[in-house]
């Protein structure tokens, strides 16, 4: 999942008829690495409008590990050196999140946002994973609508939805079925050790944010003897991959909307969305009522009710939601909003904005619907859990637009998962001990509380870091005043995990400090995913 800005960059994500053998996951663990070696890097400098020191390199990869001496892809990589080979202890990779996140330029956003006595430690090593960006892409050929992930379920409307989910598969299959299957966690796990003997390095430190922390935590279990300092910021549970992570959007969107109703109720006077929590309540589900009779014209755009109960994670957000919520209701009864507001842009909620982007990456775009692609082929080709039947998911979807009426119907509508090829792969379990720091915001919209708890009680011997009032997906070096930093930067300089887990208090308001431009790390990042 993926990290949307790095405080937006989370705020976000069958072909052949025939399966693949489904390896057993001893079978998979034992996929051998050892029997490819990778060329040194020839760097370079990346690009001559950026600094020297951010340079670039591209490996030859197995498309497939069990047979390392056949097709390749191109891996793209690229580093910031440390400054200090007196203090340098190794390698860190980066990842952003996604899957389908571009982390070729993270070095350069790393080497400005960290502490000196964090990045002097490191070689800060970069890349696009396979599939991504100038690591071979790959591309469906989907178009604008192909793409789009939100679909509330509707009697009338599920029909088209099962066609939809068809149609994705099936174009994915004769674009890229060669591929596909190979663009997997587990395999891009087999990059990041293929990157660490490049690089001749013994270990790998590792800094993963939203998808990342799944990415990591598979690198930990299969390569434990090559796992040095990992930190896994906003944690996607392994347990839930990957339909789970996606419901689980809806489950914890309830308690999200509940706390944006008491936090309005107090603020009455300002916003006045009524005085308790169901008067507020009561006022947005009208607007859904009323967008659904007739779309609302707001912020250049005709929002229906499902356009409004897709913008859930704007709820994780009260003092974001509040004036949102009140100049909608102003739109609707043509009146001028409250005076003073700042509305926040609701597309930045509903996965209709155009990604953020980091700096200029130094090589060619890929095709609009990469990250999509690769989204796909890895939420589809990591696990066997997608039912296949697609009355299933309209039974699940019925169920849970009852249960959960904010974002239930969404969630378990179907995917194109139901119709994807067979893994090639068993997912990934976690049984080894892994020594790591997880670390979490208590509100989180993309990888919510429940699941960093969760990858913290799937990775035994881990630590966690939860910042306690934290707003936002993503926390170390996302927001500069988490409280979250000091222990972060204590484990990266020196190695000592916490002696236990740490709770600590953080002021909310990231998504104002990021509105105001002081929040520094605008990670890459593709609406609506992890």
């Amino acid at each position: 999942m993926r990290v949307r800005s790095l405080a937006p960059l989370l705020a976000a994500g069958g072909l052949l008829a025939t399966s693949l053998p489904l390896l057993s996951a001893t079978q998979a663990a034992a996929a051998p690495v050892s029997d490819y070696s990778p060329q040194k890097p020839a760097w370079h400098r990346c690009s001559p409008d950026q600094p020297a020191s951010y340079e670039c390199a591209t490996l030859k990869v197995p498309l497939d590990y069990q047979h390392p001496r056949g097709k390749t892809l191109d891996l793209a990589i690229s580093r910031i050196k440390s400054q200090n080979p007196a203090k340098r202890h190794g390698i860190m990779l980066l990842n952003p999140g996604g899957p389908g996140g571009s982390g070729l330029d993270l070095p350069l956003m790393m080497d400005e946002a960290m502490p000196k006595e964090v990045k002097e430690r490191y070689d800060l090593i970069g890349f696009d994973p396979r599939g991504v960006g100038a690591s071979s892409p790959i591309s469906c050929g989907l178009n604008d609508a192909e793409q789009k992930f939100d679909r509330a379920y509707r009697p009338e409307t599920f029909p088209g939805d099962v066609a939809w989910a068809r149609t994705v598969a099936d174009k994915c299959r004769e674009k890229a079925g060669s591929v596909l299957p190979y663009i997997t966690t587990r395999n891009t796990a087999r990059d990041m050790d293929a990157i660490r003997a490049a690089l001749g390095e013994r270990k790998v430190s590792y800094l993963g944010y939203s998808y990342g922390t799944y990415l990591g935590a598979v690198y930990s279990q299969m390569f434990p003897g090559r796992t040095d300092r990992f930190v896994l910021d906003s944690g996607v549970d392994p347990q839930r991959i990957w339909r789970g992570m996606i419901q689980v959007w809806a489950t914890e969107a309830e308690p999200a909307f509940a706390r944006f109703t008491r936090w309005t109720a107090e603020h009455d006077g300002e916003y006045h969305l009524g005085a308790t929590p169901e008067a507020v309540s009561s006022v947005f589900w009208g607007l859904v009522a009323r967008a659904d009779r007739e779309p609302i014209d707001f912020q250049g755009q005709k929002l229906t009710g499902d356009d409004l109960r897709a913008s859930r994670a704007l709820f994780f957000y009260p003092q974001q939601a509040a004036p949102a919520v009140a100049a909608l209701k102003a739109a609707a009864e043509g009146t001028p909003p409250p005076q003073g507001l700042k509305v926040p842009d609701l597309r930045q909620f509903t996965g209709t904005a155009k990604p953020v982007q980091g700096k200029t990456s130094p090589a060619p775009a890929p095709a609009p619907d990469n990250g999509i692609a690769v989204f796909w082929s890895v939420a589809c080709g990591d696990t066997d859990a997608w039912p296949r039947d697609p009355e299933q998911y309209r039974r699940d979807a019925v169920r849970d637009k009852a249960a959960y009426p904010l974002y239930g119907d969404f969630a378990s509508n179907i995917k194109p998962c139901a119709f994807w090829q067979r893994p090639a792969e068993a997912a990934t379990p976690m049984k080894t001990r892994a020594d790591v720091l997880t670390v979490q915001n208590e509100w989180d919209s993309q990888t919510p509380l429940v699941s960093g708890q969760g990858l913290h009680r799937a990775l035994k011997g881990s630590r966690s870091v939860l910042a306690l009032g934290g707003e936002g997906h993503g926390v170390y070096l996302a927001d500069p005043n988490s409280c979250a930093s000091a222990p972060v930067n204590a484990y990266l300089t020196t190695g000592r995990l916490p002696a236990r887990d740490i709770s600590c208090r953080t002021a909310p308001g990231l998504a104002e400090r990021q509105q105001e431009g002081t929040a520094p790390l605008p990670l890459p990042s593709t609406p609506g995913r992890f």
